[in-house]
């Protein structure tokens, strides 16, 4: 199972651009944090160079007990100021990993907001939500421990190869025979660890993708006894994702293993070589040890080696992943002209427009022209898949069309602020959508300072006001994800309360009573036609009872205007409009016996 994110793109050389302003923004406390983060390594390099005076002291049976005292305490002393400077360093290096996790986060969040729906038809949910969690969590950790580690293998590895060649420059160049392998294998390794952290990174997503989407379509599995299967399809994309990390696990489980083996080669030759200096007294027995106690903490950055670069080349991979996402261009940009003042609607009009989605299909529209005046009643409607719902999209520029264009007062609305646009439209989609908050929150989403007074109005407008009331919170019921303690018409009734409070000039509604039935739906009708003559309504609707008292009804057929008039007029004109009408008359007819 593959998706628009899945596969393994280019990598973009740009993406490490995006660290840059946290580094910049928090460069003070960058500087502070990898300034302790030395300190601390000094000292941790000073305190071999303390058990070397013990032991020659000990060896030469000069130490007294007062010696003694002094030397613990001096470790004592150093391994204080090493707990407050790694708190230091801590506070800072790891303090600014969590501040890039939450701006890359923040900014991801932001610019996913901003791209059109195409984008989103296109690209998974699941492939997202692994972008903003699995990826930025690598990050986080490339930018804090990785950071961190990098740090600490250039000072210590440096500062103990130092050290040890002050002590003997034959037994240090035996420790570094090895460092050569290491160079050579982690070439080969690093390669091809970061192709394989795309690979387990892309079917992680495949994965969350998976569990999305059985989880929204929980009911539908249970109604159709899908359990098995869809166990089965999550069990397959599961050992998907442990085969691919494990071949992962592979190369790194002989990385790290191939750090250890070199940094014990090097402790054998240190033995072997080192042993007989001390034997022959060439080197101090206090200096051997300290030796030794160099080449301990010189494992550390060999070892770490490997973690690092496990780190920064994961990091790196979901940096990639992360700026692609970046980079994409909105379809639907603003326009130059600005939001102040806001349009008027006195006119809204649509000239030869044609609208094909991007995938090569036939068109959805074709030479659409329309004129509305102010305060009109634009019923639309034809038979299902003319084009009724993408004709309404493309009023407030959820689409751009084709061809042509769509005017709002004489001005082509792809030259406006997208927000002083829909500033102007209220929109009850065809499959209403409700958060996972309260009825309030729900219906102050196109309003948020509306007072009380107009939420009641709009609730009693969209004959909503039954329902609050029989629910004990009443406006505080929480609704649950996508309204699901919530009836199909209840959620259809709180999308159009929504609209109504927004009190927008335009008002479109797509099959708003589809849900309701007819005492309700016609209620609600009597409500949007009081509303004609005070705002531009367009009405979709498959029962055309609905769109009777229309100012003027578009029929829509294969994404032409097939027919345009009054009620009346199609009714003499015959065809959709006047066959459709009289087989739901007679239907309407016999639901009132």
């Amino acid at each position: 199972m593959t998706g628009g994110l899945s596969e393994k793109p280019p990598r973009s050389p740009g993406s490490l651009r995006l660290l840059g302003p946290f580094f910049a923004e928090n460069r003070n406390p960058v500087l502070l944090g990898a300034l302790s983060l030395i300190l601390v390594d000094f000292l941790q390099l000073y305190i071999p160079r303390i058990i070397k005076r013990v032991v020659d002291d000990l060896t030469l049976y000069r130490a007294t007990g007062r010696d003694l005292l002094l030397y613990a305490l001096s470790i004592l002393a150093v391994t204080a100021v090493m707990v407050c400077l790694r708190y230091v360093w801590r506070r800072c290096l790891i303090g600014l990993s969590r501040k890039v996790e939450e701006g890359l986060r923040n900014r991801l969040f932001s610019h996913l907001q901003t791209l059109s729906d195409s984008y989103f038809g296109r690209v998974r949910t699941g492939d997202l939500m692994a972008h903003a969690t699995n990826d930025i969590g690598s990050i986080r950790m490339a930018t804090g421990m990785g950071l961190v580690a990098l740090i600490d293998s250039v000072v210590l590895g440096s500062a103990a190869i130092g050290f040890m060649i002050y002590i003997n420059l034959r037994l240090t160049l035996y420790v570094l025979l090895p460092m050569i392998l290491v160079v050579f294998g982690t070439r080969i390794f690093t390669k091809r660890m970061h192709a394989l952290y795309q690979t387990v990174q892309a079917s992680f997503s495949d994965l969350t993708e998976i569990v999305r989407e059985r989880f929204n379509g929980i009911r539908i599995v249970k109604a159709y006894n899908r359990e098995q299967a869809s166990r089965g399809i999550f069990g397959r994309a599961s050992r998907d994702f442990v085969g691919k990390s494990l071949r992962l696990v592979r190369i790194t489980g002989a990385f790290f293993p191939m750090m250890i083996l070199f940094s014990n080669l090097s402790l054998t030759l240190v033995l072997l070589a080192g042993g007989r200096d001390v034997i022959a007294m060439t080197i101090s027995p206090g200096d051997f040890v300290a030796f030794i106690s160099y080449l301990a903490i010189l494992t550390w950055p060999m070892m770490a080696t490997g973690w690092v670069i496990n780190l920064l080349q994961r990091g790196r991979a979901s940096l990639d992943r992360i700026n692609r996402i970046l980079e994409e261009k909105p379809e639907i940009a603003d326009g130059p002209l600005s939001p102040s003042p806001l349009p008027r609607f006195e006119r809204i009009a649509l000239e030869g427009v044609s609208f094909s989605f991007g995938n090569g299909g036939p068109p959805v529209l074709r030479d659409v022209n329309l004129a509305v005046g102010k305060g009109d009643l634009i019923g639309i409607v034809g038979p299902p898949g003319s084009g009724k719902s993408t004709l309404l999209s493309l009023l407030p520029r959820l689409y751009d069309p084709s061809e042509g264009t769509v005017r709002v007062d004489g001005i082509d609305i792809r030259t406006m602020k997208t927000g002083a646009l829909r500033a102007g439209i209220a929109f009850v989609p065809q499959e209403p959508f409700l958060f996972a908050g309260t009825i309030r929150e729900n219906l102050l989403l196109g309003n948020p300072l509306a007072p009380e007074r107009e939420i009641r109005k709009a609730v009693e407008m969209a004959m909503l006001s039954e329902t609050v009331e029989a629910f004990p919170e009443g406006l505080e019921t929480v609704v649950g994800e996508k309204g699901i303690v919530l009836s199909g018409g209840q959620k259809q009734r709180i999308a159009l309360a929504r609209a109504f409070l927004k009190d927008s000039p335009v008002l479109v509604l797509d099959d708003p009573t589809s849900q309701l039935d007819m005492e309700t739906g016609t209620a609600v009708m009597e409500t949007v036609r009081s509303l004609a003559g005070s705002k531009t309504v367009f009405l979709v609707s498959h029962r055309l009872s609905a769109v009777r008292s229309a100012d003027r009804i578009l029929v829509i057929e294969n994404g032409r205007i097939a027919a345009s008039g009054t009620h009346g007029d199609l009714i003499r004109r015959g065809g959709y409009y006047e066959g459709t009408f009289r087989y739901q008359e007679i239907e309407e007819t016999d639901y009132g016996r």
